[in-house]
């Protein structure tokens, strides 16, 4: 029998004892947790979405970094052929294989690793503010404009995440991508075009990039924040369509993939972090081959120095459709997906494990710390708890 109660909820703090009452609808024999949960305005593995947003920032934060790192390898050998036109000037260009064992036999292992820390340093930001905005701003837009459809809603969250993140992931990123295609000091100095001069082994070292402050310093004093934001446009209008499409087809995914179980009536539970890791490396692969000339010319404008090659987004399009074509508008789109497609499913596997695991165990947490529930009906308080 369903009746209007009064529910005194007795919560052991660390500060002490804090006692709660709230009027709630009670059905006999209810059960207590659900009871609980329905008090506190969540249920079954849900938050209150204020904590909800703000553990999307953290879980978003961690597998960026974690997807950075694991395929920071063949970012390297992407930006190093992206860069090649700059880099050796008339000289024929490497392929995949050839770049790969360049950077082996000039710098070891060491170099496939230049620039991790400012690529780590930008994946936390990015994917703090990724994850984040599209948790806090997905529903809003949807109830403000109805008419929208998810998909859109999902677009707009994931560009607005982004461009956020880059205020910070811009400057890291230019740094990376300099620490990447200079090698070792040796070689930059003596085989290595800087600024598009064949520099002398006997000639003075200047702008080797080696540690994350010191080389945003040095950048800052040469150029000022154009140096540090170089190419900033080219990069949004690579990372705000990318980062969009990235969440609508993974949206998109996840509701093909939900509406095949019910029509094949499939009751196999499919773990959130194997669906996270396949959805979401489909969906970096398709992003990134149809953002690749949008980075290609990123690329180009962040790495060329103080010669200036391309004095703007648009001239780049124009110099690099008139003298390489489609090959050029689109070299280093296997790489890229190469490296996408797993960066982009480790990163969502890394986001649906975080949810699975650390967001049902800290809501239980905050149940538990409930020691007595005491429920008043017609005068009389019974414990239950």
């Amino acid at each position: 029998m369903a009746g209007l109660v009064r529910v005194c909820l007795v919560v052991e703090c660390r500060s002490g004892l804090v006692l709660g009452c709230v009027s709630v609808a009670y059905e006999e024999g209810e059960c207590v947790l659900c009871l609980v949960k329905r008090v506190f305005g969540c249920g079954e593995g849900d938050l209150a979405q204020e904590d909800k947003v703000w553990r999307e920032f953290l879980w978003g934060a961690i597998a960026g970094a974690f997807g950075e790192g694991m395929m920071h390898p063949i970012d390297t050998i992407k930006t190093r052929i992206q860069s090649q036109a700059i880099l050796r000037a008339s000289q024929s260009q490497k392929s995949i294989l050839q770049m790969v064992r360049t950077v082996w036999v000039v710098d070891g292992l060491r170099g496939f690793y230049r620039g991790i820390i400012p690529g780590v340093t930008g994946s936390l930001a990015t994917g703090a503010t990724y994850f984040g905005v599209i948790e806090s701003t997905k529903n809003w837009i949807e109830e403000s404009h109805p008419t929208l459809g998810s998909h859109w809603a999902h677009f707009i969250a994931g560009a607005i995440g982004d461009t956020l993140g880059s205020f910070v992931y811009v400057p890291c990123e230019v740094i990376k991508q300099r620490m990447q295609v200079q090698g070792t000091k040796s070689s930059w100095s003596s085989s290595v075009v800087k600024d598009n001069i064949r520099m002398k082994p006997s000639a003075q070292l200047s702008g080797y990039y080696e540690e994350l402050f010191q080389d945003g310093c040095s950048i800052y004093k040469a150029h000022g924040l154009k140096g540090l934001y170089a190419g900033y446009c080219s990069t949004l209008a690579r990372d705000v369509p990318f980062a969009g499409l990235m969440v609508m087809f993974y949206e998109a995914l996840k509701e093909l993939t939900d509406y095949g179980k019910q029509k094949w009536n499939l009751t196999h539970h499919v773990n959130g972090s194997i669906e996270g890791l396949v959805l979401g490396g489909l969906a970096g692969g398709f992003s990134a081959y149809l953002t690749t000339p949008l980075d290609v010319i990123k690329t180009r404008m962040q790495v060329q120095g103080s010669t200036v090659r391309y004095e703007s987004w648009l001239d780049a399009v124009q110099k690099i459709w008139k003298t390489e074509g489609v090959e050029g508008m689109f070299r280093g789109s296997i790489p890229r997906i190469i490296w996408y497609i797993p960066a982009s499913a480790l990163t969502f596997m890394a986001v649906e494990f975080l949810r699975g695991h650390f967001n049902k165990e800290l809501d239980t947490d905050m149940v538990q710390e409930i020691t007595t529930l005491s429920i008043e009906k017609k005068g009389s308080i019974r414990d239950v708890a």
